[in-house]
């Protein structure tokens, strides 16, 4: 088994190849996007993504497996070393030039998260972390925010669009956290968003339906950056579909409690 360190370089690379293919990539006209859900588009800059991070990691780690959301999205038995992929995270941001998606890449050993990398293509930024080796930005070390009262709070947040049947519980959620906080955003990359609760610029976060590639390589960096990611039931297995509730460890407590409720 390699280090950790060892496999967040390599997860590092790959990110920077793909988010470089993305940058300098045409972004598709209308007619060549694909729905392949209600409102969740994919193109071949997606597809051409995750080949690219496919064959950098299984060609620097021989024998891993790759988990990506467009090629072979299906979350099988845990291996030794499994890489779970978003190759364009926010691709209706991207679609769209709107300066929000991102290339995210965890890595679980034996079925547990043990690196991920974020990074965010606009701004060709790459954050990184490892369990037990804290978050990073370069060689600036991320810590959530040290923030208690609700009030003064900003919450992000991610709208069930795949699931309109979600909706009416959304909703009595989304009244909740706004008449007891500051603010909630939402931006539309989830992986992004955990980036920015990690850099302490959110104090928590939830989105109710979400994907393993969308979240991977985020819970790495929030839970090294000193905060909390479960589900609503404060499970912290959060490898599978289904709803996240993070935070700073006082806001985290409190947005569980508000959301059940709610």
């Amino acid at each position: 088994m390699r280090d950790y360190n060892d496999l967040v370089k390599v997860a590092e690379r790959a990110a920077a190849r793909a988010a470089a293919y993305i940058r300098a990539a045409r972004r598709p006209r209308g007619e060549a996007w694909t729905e392949k859900g209600r409102h969740d588009f994919v193109t071949d800059v997606d597809r051409a993504s995750e080949a690219l991070i496919a064959e950098a990691l299984t060609r620097d780690v021989p024998g891993s497996r790759v988990v990506g959301e467009e090629l072979t999205p299906e979350l099988a038995a845990p291996g030794e070393v499994v890489w779970i992929v978003d190759p364009l995270d926010g691709t209706t941001n991207y679609l769209h030039g709107y300066p929000q998606y991102a290339v995210s890449i965890g890595c679980a050993v034996r079925g547990e998260l043990c690196a991920g990398v974020v990074h965010d293509v606009p701004r060709d930024i790459a954050y990184r972390a490892t369990a037990g080796g804290g978050a990073w930005a370069g060689d600036e070390r991320l810590a959530v925010s040290t923030l208690r009262e609700p009030n003064r709070a900003l919450v992000g947040t991610g709208f069930p669009f795949k699931d309109q049947a979600l909706l009416d519980v959304y909703l009595r959620q989304f009244a909740a956290v706004m008449a007891n906080t500051s603010g909630i955003r939402r931006a539309g990359a989830a992986a992004l968003d955990l980036v920015d609760l990690a850099a302490g610029r959110f104090d928590g976060f939830w989105e109710l339906s979400l994907a393993p590639w969308d979240v991977a390589a985020g819970v790495v960096l929030v839970r090294e950056a000193g905060g909390h990611v479960t589900r609503l039931d404060g499970s912290e297995s959060v490898l599978g579909h289904g709803a996240i509730v993070a935070g700073n460890p006082a806001m985290h407590r409190w947005l569980v409690d508000l959301l059940r409720n709610a």
